[in-house]
């Protein structure tokens, strides 16, 4: 079970911080201005200029670390800032936390997919979806991890497109499985799913970049793989390994209400989405033990079938 649909979730939560008290307040403006009059352009560190990051940029940075020392030192409420904490930078890196446990998860399906490239049989009849899943997962933290490394529009697009991408892939495995979708049926079904794939990113790219709808498109598929998990766990009284699939998308659910509690990064660093992330890694383990098992139980199966009788 996808273990990245629920990301998007947080949007409802974030929508509510766009308007930062702290990139609104005087003494921000203030001494945003200063530090581009006085220090702008004076020439960056390497690691900042490989990230892109400009002067005014930097000022932005600089500004908002130096407020939130005094906020801290004088007990004040810590703000955020263009609907972002103050996270420290590490080497032009946003967001390391979030950066660190993106990896971690892309390495969990980079693992597993050697795994099932290992183990799946060659006549197994969805050896193929199988060995999709891990890729799509592998490029939706790629871009998870390239979008809290350095935040800018184009990242920002491609982190949500790719999400979307394995939230629909979760959904388009949920159904072929779940209901034994023959191979012709399978690839018509997969042919419908690309064209709504590309209809939702074409619409968010250009005609509007809409959080909201987002979201709630993200939310709806998310929650339909779940259902449809659900009850073939429901349907099984002989797979003693079914309960891993609702393990995992309960725990996902679980996980998902850290986004609930939307508090300044501790040290920050680890923000309760950064720790979202890190909750994602045991279960997507676990999600990929399920695949494994259900794998050796159905082509087990499919040996006893072809026995003569």
């Amino acid at each position: 079970m996808s273990v990245k649909y629920f990301v998007l979730l947080s949007l409802l939560f974030l929508s509510a911080s766009l308007a930062s008290d702290g990139d609104t307040q005087n003494e921000y403006r203030h001494c945003l201005d200063e530090c581009v009059q006085v220090t702008c352009p004076t020439p960056l560190d390497a690691s900042l200029r490989l990230l892109h990051w400009n002067c005014p940029e930097n000022c932005r940075y600089t500004c908002m670390q130096s407020i939130t020392d005094e906020a801290q030192e004088r007990g004040l409420p810590i703000y955020q800032y263009y609907g972002k904490w103050p996270f420290y930078r590490v080497l032009g890196i946003q967001e390391p936390a979030s950066v660190l446990f993106s990896i971690g998860n892309g390495l969990v399906h980079l693992y597993y997919f050697f795994l099932l490239r290992k183990k799946i049989p060659t006549n197994y009849h969805l050896k193929t979806s199988l060995l999709l899943y891990p890729c799509v997962g592998m490029n939706a933290w790629l871009w998870s991890t390239i979008f809290h490394g350095r935040d800018v529009h184009w990242t920002e697009l491609m982190d949500y497109f790719s999400a979307f991408s394995l939230v629909l892939y979760s959904l388009f495995f949920a159904l072929i499985r779940v209901f034994q979708v023959q191979k012709h049926s399978t690839r018509l079904l997969g042919l419908l799913f690309l064209c709504g794939y590309l209809s939702h990113i074409i619409y968010l790219s250009a005609i509007s970049f809409d959080y909201v709808y987002n979201m709630y498109v993200n939310v709806t598929v998310g929650v339909l793989q779940v259902v449809v998990w659900v009850y073939w766990y429901i349907t099984q009284t002989k797979r003693s390994y079914a309960y891993l699939a609702v393990i995992s998308g309960v725990g996902v659910s679980v996980a998902m209400c850290l986004e609930l509690f939307d508090f300044p990064p501790l040290w920050r660093v680890f923000d309760a989405h950064s720790l979202w992330h890190f909750a994602t890694i045991p279960l997507t383990i676990i999600w990929y033990k399920f695949l494994l098992a259900d794998m050796w139980f159905e082509n087990q199966n499919e040996k006893v079938a072809l026995l003569p009788a």
